[in-house]
């Protein structure tokens, strides 16, 4: 069972108006604020990816922080779980 200060590490694609609108931009500082660790990119489809680790919690409001984006609208997610990076620091966009 997973306790809400339990690290976990998540695998998101977001789908929708995701790119060309900030999303990398909100991620990063809504990572940033709340503490997550991992990183963001665009893909080839107009989809975005991201690797995501901190605490439900936290993972929860970078993608809500991600929402208050003006132009961005997220129409569905996919995840998966991931292992745990241990001693990872920060988030970073990443580019092709």
């Amino acid at each position: 069972m997973l306790t809400k200060r339990q690290t976990i590490r998540k695998y998101i694609r977001f789908y929708g108006s995701v790119q060309a609108v900030g999303f990398r931009y909100y991620a990063k500082k809504a990572a940033d604020l709340y503490g997550a660790t991992g990183w963001v990119q665009n893909e080839y489809d107009g989809s975005v990816s991201m690797e995501i680790q901190g605490t439900q919690q936290q993972i929860d409001d970078v993608i809500d922080g991600i929402q208050r984006g003006t132009y961005i609208r997220i129409d569905y997610m996919d995840e998966k779980p991931l292992t745990v990076i241990p001693d990872e620091r920060g988030f970073r966009v990443k580019y092709y």
